[in-house]
């Protein structure tokens, strides 16, 4: 078993951390409808065009908000991922939310070689930034935190 990463325990805050950490599940539509919108955005994905890819994003995104009954978030869909290099190790990003304005961001090109990002990086990607939008908008919660929870209700998602 692999460790997990997880944001540590505030000190401010903490019964909120601590039932993001406890929430491990999310209903998902039984109609099927976002594993067919992932399929749109696999097939954009193959054509490499940023803008194909983006519209069905926001078909996910908005048939997800309405399923859980949120205002919709908007979403970004950039070119090559940025990279931060500090002496002997680098980061790159992946994609991110901004709770203020509700948009997400994500790259869809590696950091180095500019090549497209493989379908499974993407989406989960794409699912973990939904998920942030969930806890500040359905379960009121004042922070994202990545918690154990917040893991595995984004796999929920992505499965």
């Amino acid at each position: 078993m692999e460790a997990m990463l997880t944001d540590a325990l505030p000190r401010k805050n903490r019964a909120s951390f601590l039932e993001s950490d406890r929430i491990k599940t999310l209903n998902l539509p039984q109609d099927g409808q976002l594993p067919s919108i992932t399929e749109f955005i696999k097939s954009a994905m193959k054509v490499g065009q940023s803008t194909g890819v983006r519209r069905a994003c926001v078909q996910f995104l908005n048939a997800a908000s309405e399923f859980y009954k949120l205002p919709a978030c908007d979403i970004r869909v950039l070119a090559a991922r940025p990279r931060r290099v500090r002496e002997r190790w680098s980061t790159e990003l992946f994609g991110d939310y901004s709770p203020e304005t509700m948009l997400i961001r994500v790259w869809m090109r590696t950091a180095v070689r500019k090549e497209i990002t493989s379908f499974g990086t993407f989406l989960s990607t794409l699912c973990h930034e939904l998920c942030h939008h969930l806890d500040f908008q359905k379960f009121g919660f004042c922070d994202s935190w990545h918690t154990c929870g917040f893991y595995e209700r984004a796999a929920v998602l992505y499965h």
